[in-house]
């Protein structure tokens, strides 16, 4: 650390982008607190949602009270998450750290293609906002979680089997549907309709007097639930707002888009299609980022923090970092932080540059 800026290597780092469900009554005024520069920035995306008739994120922001019925619809969080970790990315010191790949979980990877370069800003908040409006009119299905780990934070295998019992089992029964939405580090998500996440409720064991939990304003996401959204996002999104991206991205199937090689029409397809439809698998996105990229540091964008325990899962599932289990993790990080999480105070300012 004491070396200057002019000598110094650059430490090479993976950029994750979070999801839905992180902007909560923690986070509120991020934007107004963490981030007083970026009017202009907030200003077109602002814009944007003027034009369509939905309210601002600097609005939404500087209320004095977090409400559920406003913070949470897609139609707002979506917006107001992206605009919170796109702030974050913009503030990364690039004379410490060089950006080798991003990924992202669920709504994250429509972070992440922003993030890549992938999608211009007017091409991102047209995406963002889009399909995180879809459902304004009303939720298709919704969404639960559920542990799938031991207090080690190892994979727990019979937990695993429970919980493919369940989905096979609500399935077997008339008007039910429940799939895989988002394998989750030591967590999995389940996606289903009404019938189907109310029979997975009753047979999934309680643990910790929390799970199963249901995800507030969730629908049914990465899952064949949603194949109307698909559609209407296709007819919607022109396949012109891609582009290659200028940083390599890895997405929910641990594919790797680069520069180099990327398709604009398989990336457009992907993003609507299967990444709408399927399982969205974020803990080999983030095993395929570190095993491919080799950082030296994994950033998790803010707000919030509620990725930081999948993403160390993640990694400890693979021995990364030498984390062998939550007590190496934990002690690891006390050392010399390999993961830091720019929604947290304490490890904040390591990651960005002095403004």
């Amino acid at each position: 650390m004491s070396q200057t800026t002019e000598n110094r290597v650059k430490e090479r780092v993976v950029v994750i982008a979070p999801g839905r469900g992180c902007y909560n009554k923690e986070e509120l005024g991020y934007l107004a607190r963490l981030h007083p520069d970026k009017q202009d920035f907030i200003a077109d995306i602002d814009s944007y949602r003027r034009a369509c008739g939905q309210s601002s994120i600097a609005a939404l922001d500087g209320e004095s009270k977090y409400s559920f019925k406003l913070h949470t619809p897609g139609e707002n969080a979506s917006a107001l998450i992206y605009a919170c970790a796109m702030a974050d990315f913009m503030d990364i010191d690039r004379e410490r750290f060089e950006i080798v790949a991003v990924t992202g979980n669920s709504m994250g990877w429509y972070i992440a293609l922003a993030l890549a370069g992938a999608l211009d800003a007017e091409g991102a908040i047209g995406v963002i906002n889009t399909m995180g409006s879809m459902m304004a009119d009303g939720l298709i299905g919704g969404q639960l979680i559920y542990p799938e780990m031991d207090d080690k934070w190892h994979k727990d295998d019979a937990k695993s089997a429970l919980i493919d019992s369940v989905i096979a089992q609500v399935n077997q029964t008339e008007g039910c549907a429940l799939f895989t939405s988002i394998f989750l580090g030591g967590y999995r998500v389940l996606a289903g309709n009404e019938a189907g996440l109310k029979l997975a409720e009753s047979l999934l064991p309680s643990l910790e007097d929390r799970y199963p939990m249901r995800l507030y304003n969730h629908g049914a996401f990465h899952s064949p639930l949603l194949g109307a959204i698909s559609e209407r996002g296709k007819r919607e999104l022109p396949e012109s707002l891609f582009r290659k991206p200028a940083i390599p991205m890895v997405d929910g199937r641990g594919q790797i888009w680069t520069q180099y090689s990327t398709d604009t029409h398989k990336l457009w397809d992907y993003t609507l299609g299967h990444q709408v439809l399927e399982p969205y698998d974020f803990s080999k996105a983030v095993a395929v980022a570190v095993k491919e990229f080799a950082p030296d540091r994994v950033l998790v964008l803010g707000p919030g923090n509620t990725l930081g325990g999948p993403v160390a899962q993640s990694l400890i599932d693979i021995n990364w970092f030498g984390w062998a289990d939550k007590a190496s993790f934990s002690a690891g990080q006390a050392e010399d932080p390999r993961m830091l999480a720019l929604g947290m105070e304490s490890q904040r300012s390591a990651a960005l540059k002095q403004k």
